[in-house]
């Protein structure tokens, strides 16, 4: 009975070195890998999918109707407004509540325009833990690693171009008279939402939406990656 528990004793030993020994080599081969490729060529992988989905997708978004006929991006009333957009259609003023619309976006197209300076500059910062982090983190661990880099440096810029750009492109005064006739109707609640900030919310939104869209096709689509870096790069967190 002893000779067949120490034997049996022997074996899990024998089990567990193996499973273990068998960690340790996939480790060592991933961490063999990323050395291989070199840390210059990871992050030079990294910082050029992130600047292909800045090119790729942000810019489509600074173009006319780049937010207004994006459905995965386009700006609706806020929350708070959505009885203002269902009583205006009801009382025969639908197109004013498409007005609206409209006019966000717009503000939202032109702020965009100020974001890739800042985008390029988070690029341009990314440190080599930084590129390993995002090479083997999800499928949106770039976009993440713009959205904690950016967000608030975005929001400064973007702010004061869509409260600008509300002037511009005359949202101040859609946004005061489908106000004031809402306010105007009987018994309904007055309102009187802070439009710069929520759009400014929104537009960030839709831009790392973006982001995000362009960051998974690169990592589950060989095809995407057009060229030799991202190839080498990518080719990597395939094998993860």
């Amino acid at each position: 009975m002893k000779k067949i528990l120490i034997l049996a004793l022997v074996f899990s030993l024998g089990s567990y070195a193996q499973v273990k020994e068998t960690l340790t080599q996939k480790i060592t081969k991933l961490s063999t890998q990323i050395s291989g490729v070199g840390g210059v060529d990871i992050a030079s992988g990294l910082k050029e999918a992130l600047n292909k989905g800045i090119t790729q997708q942000v810019s489509k978004l600074t173009a006319v109707d780049g937010f207004y006929k994006n459905e995965a991006v386009k700006i609706l009333m806020p929350a708070e407004l959505q009885k203002v957009d269902a009583t205006l259609r009801r009382v025969g003023l639908g197109s004013l509540a498409d007005e609206g619309v409209k006019v966000l976006n717009r503000a939202a197209e032109d702020a965009v325009k100020e974001a890739t300076p800042i985008f390029v500059s988070a690029v341009k910062n990314m440190s080599f833990t930084d590129a390993k982090n995002i090479l083997l983190g999800n499928q949106n661990a770039a976009t993440t690693y713009l959205q904690n880099s950016t967000t608030t440096a975005l929001y400064g810029k973007f702010n004061p171009v869509i409260k600008t750009s509300f002037e511009k492109v005359g949202a101040d005064v859609v946004w005061k008279n489908i106000i004031n006739k809402y306010n105007t109707i009987p018994l309904v609640k007055k309102v009187n939402p802070d439009l710069t900030d929520y759009t400014t919310n929104q537009a960030l939104a839709g831009v790392f939406k973006m982001i995000a869209v362009e960051e998974k096709d690169i990592r589950t689509n060989i095809n995407a990656r057009t060229t030799h870096v991202l190839k080498s790069v990518f080719a990597m967190q395939d094998k993860k």
